[in-house]
């Protein structure tokens, strides 16, 4: 196996005894796009400032490209950096602001305005050369922070949720631009979003945080089909897994918890389900509508129906499922195996 290009060791930051990040190990390979998942609050972004060089560690090390930086300043990482700050000259136009660091670096003007013209296309900003930060809303703004990273050419790109501040059509567009550029170019990409459209669309490996720890890494299929724990579970999905007492599941009792996503749920013929649930909602999405369901022992059902539906709330709904569908959970809320083969 190669070695990461950017490997992270056991890494802590804390301030004033106040856990940010504990035991954050990573190893990221060349040319990967890793999103940072997460919560407000649970260290993605402190994660991304120990990986930039803006916070040191109190424990353990970073590699970059092989080279030790643990304690190296963010000029001597190689990278870019995209934040929800814009961090623009207001006294400097769009086409100043982008290719500020590359006049700063001495490239010579025909690159420049080849790197400044791909820049400004991909983030839809062609024409707006000459405006400056004030003229523009706050989301053209961001778009010219992430432009000018784009023209960094660095191997290495950090983005802490960069698309924040765009619309959510314009955020599905560069969303696209961003995954195709970092294909394009082979650069490694960590990025950070609440978002887990944006996680799940977009990157190779997912790391999934909550309170300074990481809960699980893995491409993003694994994290939606082989959740590490309930939080995975909850977290990652829209809807979210469904969790179940397992005494409520008939010939699963031993398990503590049986986790079932909206896909694998079935309406069935009176007096033929598994489950005998309530409505609490319709939520019609187009080509379906999710049917929120509720039962004494269940957190989170819901069941997807082709189409438009229209069924009153507090309607009784049977649903059924497969047992291969189910994931099992013990006591402490980590995934287990089946509850014949697993003490859960």
């Amino acid at each position: 196996m190669t070695d990461p290009f950017v490997h992270v060791d056991d890494v802590a930051k804390r301030w004033k005894g106040q856990l940010g990040v504990e035991g954050i190990t990573l190893s990221i390979p060349r040319g990967s796009f890793v999103a940072l998942l997460g919560p407000s609050g649970c260290g993605k972004s402190t994660t991304l400032r120990l990986l930039s060089g803006l916070e040191l560690p109190d424990e353990g090390r970073i590699h970059i490209d092989g080279r030790d930086v643990t304690t190296a300043a963010p000029s001597e990482r190689n990278l870019s950096m995209v934040f929800q700050s814009y961090a623009l000259f207001p006294h400097l136009s769009v086409a100043e602001n982008v290719v500020f660091g590359l006049k700063v670096r001495r490239v010579g003007a025909a690159e420049r305005r080849e790197k400044l013209r791909r820049a400004l296309e991909i983030t839809g900003l062609l024409g707006y050369e000459a405006r400056k930060p004030g003229e523009l809303s706050g989301g053209q703004r961001q778009r010219v922070a992430l432009a000018r990273a784009i023209v960094a050419n660095q191997p290495l790109c950090l983005m802490d949720e960069p698309l924040s501040n765009l619309d959510a059509k314009l955020r599905a567009s560069v969303r696209k631009d961003i995954k195709k550029l970092q294909v394009d170019l082979g650069i490694t990409v960590i990025y950070v979003t609440h978002d887990q459209t944006e996680a799940m669309s977009m990157a190779d490996m997912v790391v999934l945080m909550k309170d300074g720890h990481i809960q699980q890494t893995g491409a993003p299929e694994d994290l939606y089909y082989r959740p590490a724990n309930t939080f995975v579970a909850e977290f990652v999905g829209a809807p979210p897994m469904a969790l179940l007492d397992g005494a409520a599941v008939p010939g699963f009792e031993r398990a503590a918890k049986v986790g079932l996503r909206a896909e694998s749920l079935r309406v069935a013929e009176a007096g033929q389900g598994r489950l005998t649930c309530r409505v609490s909602e319709c939520e019609f999405l187009g080509s379906e509508t999710f049917v929120g369901l509720t039962h004494p022992a269940a957190n989170g059902l819901t069941v997807s129906m082709p189409g438009l539906k229209h069924i009153p709330p507090g309607e009784k709904l049977e649903i059924d499922f497969a047992d291969e569908d189910l994931h099992f959970f013990d006591a402490k809320g980590n995934r287990v195996g089946h509850p014949d083969t697993a003490t859960a």
